[in-house]
């Protein structure tokens, strides 16, 4: 088996990334994933965990959290989704990611083992994420990690990644996304997010609304799980900022940090805090995490496609934002972080986005708007993201690839105009896989 054989076993099974259905227990058994692990010696048990969920935001404080854990000396693993570039991104160890030869490897010895779970499909058969979340554990158990720092693929409750007791469990910031498959309110995919509390364990949430904060403070009552509220207990205050990175101020509980970030966006700011606090109910836990291993790690951590300033000349950014929020949370940055003149907007979004609510949040920043499609298979067609552009005003336009709709934006583009790249990671790989080479990355 070589490597795109390996990726193609992956993607001969049920890859709900690709075709979504609702969260039940019919679809997602975390069953079957525990008896696969068994049968590999449960790998998931071998190391301490971070467990993050969320709507935004999980992956960038998933990402701080292994940088500092690095940094104070541990070795430590990470596991997100999705990727930019290549699946690799998703299993890494420090700053490696596993390599194609390790990928072929755990993947040749996972596949009896999932063939034995399947066939007996005593809980249904295992899915890609689930096959991929195993085979993340095993890297990780391969490589002797002291930490696993995990991000759920999607929910919490029925997520193949919900098989761990964790040290600390974190929610990063909840909307509406998902809505097909989580529910159609807040109150329902908070009550998903939550499914990751477990009892006796310590939960930091970032700052929510009103109704998700109810949902997890219900939640950790009834398991008997701490709770560490972020704007709360820890405050952050935004200082200043530069092209590369922003200086802010965390009050944490126990102590003060000045950080600064190599990653703009308001969120980050949001986002760093909430590490902070799961780094500091570590370190209550008796692990070795100084307040200087924190300030260094957050200093150095890496997190492409999210307000990521790729030039100055013209301005370009990328960005994944994918829902209202985000959008919203996206044109707050353009505001403070860019000066610019006139804004061009490249977009391009997943079928069950809501695109509309998107467009609401961002027209009023751009003077054009070109839409476009990744391509993932679950890209969603040009003429809807036309139509909600055209109907608030904008003057908008279609272009198949993201490298035509690049192109026709950097062709518009003045000096001092703004590209922005949004609507999907999808489309923001395609983008910096474009730009690389011709921006200073």
């Amino acid at each position: 088996m070589n490597y795109q054989q390996a990726l193609d076993y992956l993607d001969s099974y049920t890859d709900y990334e690709k075709v979504p259905v609702p969260h039940a227990a019919a679809n997602y058994d975390l069953r079957r994933v525990e008896e696969l692990l068994a049968r590999l010696g449960n790998p998931h048990l071998k190391a301490r965990s971070v467990h993050i969920a969320g709507t935004k935001g999980k992956g960038s404080t998933a990402a701080m959290i292994a940088s500092a854990l690095s940094v104070a000396g541990y070795t430590t693993g990470l596991y997100t989704s999705p990727h930019l570039h290549t699946l690799r991104e998703r299993i890494r160890v420090g700053s490696r990611l596993i390599s194609e030869a390790e990928f072929v490897d755990l993947v040749e010895r996972l596949k009896p083992e999932v063939e034995v779970v399947n066939r007996r499909a005593t809980y249904g058969r295992l899915t890609t994420f689930e096959l991929l979340t195993a085979l993340g554990f095993a890297y990780f158990r391969q490589k002797g990690v002291d930490f696993q720092v995990l991000e759920v693929g999607l929910g919490g409750k029925f997520d193949a990644t919900n098989v761990i007791q964790p040290e600390v469990g974190i929610i990063t910031s909840i909307s509406l996304d998902h809505r097909e498959v989580l529910g159609d309110s807040l109150a329902k995919i908070a009550a998903e997010k939550a499914g990751i509390i477990k009892s006796g364990c310590v939960v930091v949430t970032a700052p929510q609304s009103d109704e998700v904060a109810r949902v997890i403070e219900k939640a950790c009552v009834n398991r008997g799980a701490g709770l560490v509220r972020v704007g709360r207990d820890v405050t952050w205050q935004g200082l200043r900022f530069d092209s590369n990175r922003q200086l802010l101020q965390v009050k944490g509980r126990l102590g003060g940090y000045e950080l600064s970030i190599p990653l703009l966006g308001c969120y980050q700011l949001e986002n760093a805090a909430t590490a902070v606090a799961g780094l500091e109910v570590l370190a209550e836990k008796g692990f070795d995490i100084s307040r200087d291993s924190i300030i260094n790690g957050l200093g150095q951590v890496s997190w492409p496609g999210r307000f990521q300033l790729l030039s100055q000349h013209p301005f370009i950014v990328v960005d994944g934002a994918h829902n209202p929020d985000s959008a919203r949370r996206l044109r707050q940055s353009i505001e403070r972080y860019v000066d610019f003149d006139r804004a061009i907007l490249v977009i391009g979004a997943s079928a069950d986005k809501d695109i509309g609510g998107i467009a609401s949040e961002l027209f009023p920043l751009f003077d054009r708007v070109i839409a476009t499609r990744s391509r993932h298979p679950r890209a969603m067609a040009l003429p809807p993201i036309v139509a909600e552009f055209r109907q608030r005003g904008v003057e908008a336009q279609a272009a198949e690839t993201v490298s035509e709709a690049l192109s026709l934006a950097l062709a518009l583009a003045g000096d001092r105009d703004l590209v922005c790249v949004a609507g999907s990671l999808f489309v923001v790989a395609e983008a910096i896989e474009q730009l690389r080479g011709k921006v200073s990355l």
